[in-house]
């Protein structure tokens, strides 16, 4: 399944991509999250787009932060 990814990274201050509208352990999770999980995901995003209509990044994705929420999930 493809990735919703718009290559417009950007945090809000609840860890909500404001490109693609995923949160950030949706993001890191994706490669190994199953078809089914993905859906949920995907059918998750029209409403959290509404939700956030309007909100800016707070914060970039940086390699910390996405290597910091790989460990936690790992855990």
């Amino acid at each position: 399944m493809r990735s919703p990814c718009v290559a417009h990274c950007g945090l809000n201050d609840e860890d909500y991509c404001m490109g693609c509208f995923r949160h950030i352990e949706e993001i890191v999770g994706w490669s190994s999250a199953s078809d089914e999980r993905k859906q949920q995901i995907i059918d998750a995003l029209p409403e959290r787009k509404a939700k956030f209509n309007g909100e800016a990044n707070t914060q970039k994705l940086g390699r910390d932060k996405w290597l910091a929420t790989e460990a936690r999930l790992k855990s």
